[in-house]
């Protein structure tokens, strides 16, 4: 029998977290796979999948306010892709997803409570939905950042990278939409020297 055939046979054995590790295996005849993430992992993952969700959801939303491209655009060419990104990496390690279907809606608090207080802030002005343009990037690359400190698998290292490169691009495209209305925009997280590193590539 192909391994192909096999696999849609798998019965779910179980899903176990003892000491910090959270391990869930599938057995099948001949063969078996295992996927583990550490607690940290695990809850980096399931965060960034639904903090990539809320800068989607506020760039909807603002577009929706201000009609800008530049909200569409990042919200359907990078932040979707980024989104979808994390949801594979979730299915791959079998681990539950997060993310509520719809938008401005969040299992987490925390971003649920963010969501509400960005919208309502990039509502008052377009200046102001471009400020929160940027700072959404700057909070996504200092989340990435932690994200890849807590971990040593290529795959999620490699992910978090290219989503903090698409940060990077973002938040070069709010700041400069933010100079074409005579504004020069101040880092609110990021280091004075990190962020003219980013800004002047």
């Amino acid at each position: 029998m192909k391994i192909a055939s096999l696999i849609k046979k798998a019965v779910v054995i179980g899903m176990l977290t003892t000491g910090g590790v959270v391990t869930t295996t599938y057995i099948m005849p001949d063969v078996a796979v295992a996927a583990a993430l550490s607690a940290t992992e695990a809850a980096d993952l399931t965060f960034q999948r639904e903090e990539e969700k809320l800068a989607r959801d506020v760039y909807l939303t603002l577009y929706d306010s201000w009609h800008a491209q530049i909200f569409s655009t990042i919200a359907t060419r990078s932040e979707q892709r980024h989104t979808d990104v994390m949801k594979m990496l979730l299915d791959k390690y079998l681990l539950p997803d997060p993310a509520l279907p719809g938008i401005g809606t969040f299992t987490n608090s925390v971003l649920q409570s963010k969501y509400d207080e960005l919208v309502a802030k990039g509502s008052e002005s377009y200046v102001e939905a471009l400020y929160v343009g940027a700072f959404i990037e700057e909070l996504d690359m200092v989340d990435l950042q932690h994200a890849i400190d807590n971990t040593n698998r290529v795959d999620l290292r490699t992910a978090y990278q290219n989503l903090m490169e698409g940060s990077k691009n973002h938040l070069r495209a709010f700041v400069s939409s933010l100079d074409l209305q005579g504004i020069t925009y101040a880092p609110v997280l990021l280091s004075r020297e990190l962020y003219d590193a980013i800004i002047g590539l």
